[in-house]
């Protein structure tokens, strides 16, 4: 079963991609999550995210089309990048849910992916 992996980054999370103390420590952490995903053969799907600040959000409105910058909601932890595994079962993605770096500070959702249907 396919499971996408959520990973929620505070904003110092996102502040540290780019600050020259921080970021070195920063991105090897993710590069070694990536790397071991890879070397599972779970891994699908991948990507990140800029910040929440290069965010638009649209939405339709009796017709209208509304576009704001930035993302909808002020909020403490924002979606920083996916990850798309193929796992045995949702315990199987659980373990990589917990491994994943943002667990640390952030949060990590799990979801299971819906099949695609042919009709779509």
């Amino acid at each position: 079963m396919q499971y996408m992996i959520l990973a929620y980054e505070t904003t110092d999370a996102f502040e540290a991609r780019d600050d020259a103390d921080r970021a070195e420590q920063y991105w090897a952490s993710w590069r070694g999550y990536l790397d071991a995903l890879a070397a599972s053969g779970e891994l699908v799907a991948a990507g990140g995210l800029f910040p929440p600040a290069m965010a638009t959000t649209v939405r339709r409105r009796d017709g209208e089309r509304l576009v704001q910058d930035g993302p909808f909601a002020e909020s403490k932890e924002h979606l920083g990048g996916y990850f798309v595994v193929e796992v045995a079962d949702f315990e199987a993605a659980l373990v990589w849910a917990v491994a994943c770096p943002s667990a640390n500070d952030g949060s990590v959702e799990v979801r299971p992916l819906m099949p695609t249907s042919p009709a779509m």
